[in-house]
């Protein structure tokens, strides 16, 4: 049997991401098998272990990729607002809250990432994906070079956990609402 091209090997791979995203959204980590995963997309067992190492590799992965999803969404949130930078700042750190409290992010990322990944890799995604922008737009909003690094950190630790807490909510359209109006408040701190 000839082996699969690279962009046959390509599109097998992102299946299997797919159904790995949607089946973790839906039940849990613990509660999807690497066979749950391989009869959703359509493949063998053997083909997921040939792409991902095991369960975590591939949990892993999916949640890298939910956080650069996130992301994009700060950055795209930042770049459509008004042009003064504390109104990027405020898009963004918006975006950032909507993005990570909505479908397969809010569940994989805030519930499940820190126990599976461990929570210095889920605080390294974190910083290497919205974090960055975090800073960028807090330099840009004209917080202190002295200061950026605490402030950066703070502001993505109060947004974090404003995201926890919202994910914890019965009624998460009421906790997004109030974590937003909070959020409000506290940017006002970094750009007055």
């Amino acid at each position: 049997m000839p082996r699969a091209s690279a962009a046959d090997a390509a599109q097998t791979a992102q299946r299997i991401l797919d159904s790995a995203k949607e089946l973790f959204s839906a039940r849990g980590f613990s509660e999807v098998s690497v066979d749950d995963v391989a009869r959703d997309a359509g493949v063998t067992r053997g083909a997921v272990y040939h792409h991902y190492r095991n369960k975590v590799a591939l949990f892993g992965e999916v949640a890298a990729r939910l956080q650069a999803d996130v992301a994009r969404a700060v950055v795209a949130a930042a770049e459509n607002a008004d042009p003064q930078p504390h109104e990027q700042l405020k898009a963004g750190s918006h975006a950032f809250l909507d993005a990570i409290t909505n479908g397969a992010a809010m569940r994989i990322l805030l519930i499940d990432s820190p126990a599976v990944t461990g929570w210095q890799e889920w605080r390294r995604l974190d910083a290497e994906n919205s974090a960055t922008h975090l800073r960028e737009a807090l330099r840009e909003a004209g917080v202190a070079e002295d200061i950026l690094d605490a402030s950066t950190a703070q502001l993505s630790g109060a947004m974090n956990e404003a995201a926890l807490w919202t994910a914890q909510q019965n009624d998460i359209d009421l906790a997004r609402r109030q974590s937003h109006r909070a959020l409000d408040r506290l940017l006002t701190a970094y750009v007055s």
